[in-house]
């Protein structure tokens, strides 16, 4: 019993099963769970005798941890689907199904291109590299679905101060990396225990803040209305929205500088919700400003996702990046009248400009970042370039009772901590928070409840060195470790 791991072999069928086990260990490094330090035992588990396989088995195993994956931590799709989407059971079950197994198809398209690229020289450098450019595939191909990247749980870990210098694809990078050479040391290759001992100990000597104060702190109301989605595009939930809001605002305080209504508050356009909203920044104190989620509608028949304000308040945004069937739908002429699902509740949407202002609101600059958009990390960057305050209003009502909002909210945590700005959270029904440059949750209120969250945001100055670069060192040095890998490829011994 005292050999090394090499010299034992893992089977293709329990290489499988130990890849759709690591699936589900990487959903509990994720929110609610956070379990961050089962991140690198779920890499190494999909590493453990990766090159004894064929690329077809290689492939197999990866489709095998994204079902694992997706199967576990995007199950509230479901609910989307079913709850919202007006559609039975069974072929909810399908979609859900489809949905799953199609993107764990990013995973077998990266372990095959590795297998059939790479060989076992430096595996374990090139393995975390393929790691991350499969990630950058993920992020951007069929518009891009960037859940439950690998580093997203490393939050909270020791790792953490990573995520200011190369964004959430450098935590994946080392988190991946110390799976492989976690491993090689189980193998008795002592000589790996040094790159993780550095990866891990760096991070102490890193700056615990890159950015700094532009100005005294700014009082800011979260209204969370908490109205049922299945009638909110109705006569009737349009009357509860208005009643709802109007309300809620005539209950703040006389401190607060910025009311922040959710994503599409009241369910009408903003021509049509313009008097509402007059009213409602009439009701408020002189210098209190009012932002919210709003449809919008063009004379040329165009639609927009956008955050407007009242009082003084410069500027709006458009959400730039949309969601696939929520806000659109692909192959329209196709899809439409299919099935129930396929029929949008609201009109097609329109992607805004990529490079659009920041709104100001008094003495606040705010970076935009719609629901869905809080996910793209080099999305948010930009954003961030020119504010002090990251803003994301949504609606994760389609989520459910699911875990789905909770990771929602963890990724909106790593772009604080990414970008060193706080991040205001205005949601629908919740979860609606105040985070800091750190990442941390200052307050937060609670789910499924008609509240007000009351709190205190500092803008922030200066830039991360990821806000200034985005991911691309990132994806290069990824794409470096790779190529070793490829060079020195040659028909070696198994293990």
């Amino acid at each position: 019993m005292d050999k090394p791991l090499a010299e034992f072999r893992l089977t293709p069928a329990l290489g499988c099963l130990a890849a759709l086990i690591a699936g589900g260990l990487t959903t509990l490094t994720a929110s609610p769970f956070e379990l961050w330090w089962l991140a690198p035992v779920a890499a190494g588990l999909v590493y453990l005798g990766l090159h004894a396989l064929t690329p077809a088995q290689a492939a197999l195993r990866g489709w095998c941890y994204g079902l694992g994956l997706f199967g576990s931590g995007a199950s509230w799709v479901y609910v989307s689907i079913h709850d919202y989407g007006y559609t039975g059971v069974p072929l909810a079950l399908f979609l859900t199904a489809l949905f799953v197994a199609g993107l764990a198809l990013f995973f077998a398209i990266t372990l095959w291109l590795y297998r059939r690229l790479c060989g076992p020289h430096l595996a374990a450098l090139s393995f975390a590299g393929a790691w991350v450019l499969g990630e950058w595939l993920r992020t951007w191909l069929f518009t891009g679905f960037p859940w439950l990247l690998l580093g997203t749980g490393q939050v909270d870990s020791p790792l953490a101060p990573w995520a200011p210098v190369g964004g959430v694809y450098l935590l994946s990078l080392i988190t991946a990396l110390t799976g492989s050479l976690g491993i090689e040391v189980l193998r008795r290759r002592w000589w790996a225990i040094a790159p993780i001992a550095v990866l891990w100990l760096v991070p102490l000597v890193l700056p615990a803040q890159w950015t700094s104060p532009v100005s005294e702190p700014v009082r800011v109301a979260l209204l969370q209305g908490n109205l049922p989605q299945l009638i909110k595009w109705t006569p009737e939930g349009q009357r509860r929205a208005v009643d709802t809001y109007l309300s809620m605002t005539r209950q703040l305080e006389k401190d607060i500088d910025l009311v922040v209504w959710p994503e599409a508050a009241l369910p009408m356009f903003e021509d049509q919700a313009a008097p509402i909203l007059d009213r409602a920044r009439a009701s408020l104190p002189t210098g209190t400003d009012l932002l919210t989620g709003v449809l919008q509608r063009d004379d040329s028949g165009l639609y927009y996702n956008s955050v407007v304000g009242r009082g003084d308040v410069e500027g709006e945004y458009r959400k730039a990046h949309l969601v696939p069937f929520g806000e659109y739908l692909p192959l329209e002429s196709l899809l439409r009248g299919v099935i129930a699902f396929f029929d949008l509740p609201a009109p097609t949407m329109t992607p805004g400009p990529a490079n659009q202002a920041p709104i100001r609101a008094g003495e606040l600059t705010l970076g935009n970042a719609i629901c869905y958009e809080i996910i793209y990390a080099d999305l948010v960057a930009s954003r961030a370039r020119g504010a002090g305050v990251l803003l994301t209003v949504s609606n994760d009502t389609w989520f459910g009772a699911s875990i789905g909002p909770l990771q929602h909210l963890q990724m909106a945590r790593l772009r604080a901590l990414e970008n060193g700005r706080p991040v205001v959270r205005a949601t629908s029904n919740g979860v609606t928070a105040f985070i800091d440059p750190q990442g941390r949750i200052t307050a937060r209120a609670p789910q499924f409840e008609t509240t007000i969250l009351e709190g205190e945001v500092t803008p922030m100055e200066g830039l991360t060195p990821f806000t200034r670069t985005g991911s691309w060192p990132t994806w290069l040095l990824a794409a470096l470790l790779v190529v070793p890998g490829l060079r020195l490829r040659c028909r070696g011994p198994s293990y």
